[in-house]
């Protein structure tokens, strides 16, 4: 799978259509040198793509909460062609979630997942809850906190939640 996902001849794409028209796309970019993934909200009334962050070797740009994530997963569109199956839509965005404060069902919810796209029953479990532990336990850093040392505050960090309220994604 990874020699698909990263061949430098193509750029794999991944559409997510949900209701109201909107779309979350993933894109695996593979420039020679330069490989990435980009995440991206689309809408027909908007004139360009939103890219709500990226990842090059560490995560860039907006992140999505637990809620936010599973109201993506659970809302597909029926009237445009995409990934339609919740178990897919919620892997290809979990890169995405940072937050620290998870619901109870989330570990559940992420097992099934990961048990439809063929994990083993007996591991899924465990990845599941290394996975959630993975995107809770980096350090959160909120951009406006200056560093005592430098009087900077370093690198632009994720910005936590709320980005489909900041996209009109209501």
């Amino acid at each position: 799978m990874s020699d698909l996902l990263m061949d430098p001849e193509r750029w794999p794409v991944f559409r997510m259509p949900v209701e109201g028209g909107y779309e979350a796309v993933v894109v695996y970019r593979n420039l020679v040198g330069d490989y990435g993934v980009d995440y991206l909200f689309t809408h027909p009334s908007w004139s360009s793509a939103q890219q709500i962050a990226s990842w090059d070797g560490d995560l860039h740009g907006d992140t999505l909460t637990w809620r936010e994530l599973i109201r993506i997963v659970d809302s597909p569109s029926s009237i445009a062609e995409g990934i339609e199956d919740p178990a897919a839509r919620l892997l290809l965005l979990l890169p995405l979630l940072t937050e620290h404060a998870l619901s109870d069902k989330a570990a559940a919810t992420l097992t099934a997942a990961l048990i439809v796209v063929g994990a083993s029953q007996d591991i899924a479990p465990a990845a599941a809850q290394h996975l959630l532990e993975h995107s809770a336990g980096s350090g959160w850093h909120d951009p406006t906190w200056g560093s005592p040392l430098s009087g900077s505050s370093g690198p632009p960090s994720p910005t936590v939640g709320g980005v489909l309220g900041r996209l009109g994604i209501t």
